[in-house]
């Protein structure tokens, strides 16, 4: 098997240590992420890594990663991960620059109980 590309170990770091210090050397300035929770795309590294540091303590505890599949400059993550109780199943697909910089996080998260739960924690979180 090929061997993980460096942002894909990198981001197998944040997620195993859930320490979000880690995303700062991980993603370019012009990072977007796309959340099946928010309409618009939330764009730069400050959104990014408020979002994405929401997401490691909300899903961080029982997140488990299934299955990957990644080529040059991307890769999907499909995970799992329980709410108490709620299940949820969804896919992470990253892309990044020749730097190895992350510039685009996209989540798709199922079934609907299991987004509308990550949403109201995920909202719980950011204090939205």
């Amino acid at each position: 098997m090929t061997e993980l590309p460096e942002p894909l170990q990198a981001w197998h770091r944040v997620a195993e240590t859930q320490d979000p210090a880690l995303l700062a050397d991980l993603l370019a300035d012009d990072c977007v992420f796309r959340s099946p929770a928010v309409h618009a795309p939330q764009e730069g590294v400050a959104l990014t890594t408020a979002y994405l540091t929401a997401a490691i303590r909300v899903l961080g505890p029982t997140l488990r990663y299934v299955g990957q599949w990644w080529g040059e400059t991307s890769a999907v993550l499909e995970f799992e991960a329980d709410l108490d109780g709620t299940q949820v199943h969804g896919v992470d697909m990253l892309r990044w620059n020749p730097d190895g910089k992350l510039t685009s996080f996209t989540v798709m998260v199922r079934p609907v109980r299991g987004l509308t739960t990550l949403i109201e924690r995920m909202r719980a979180e950011l204090g939205a």
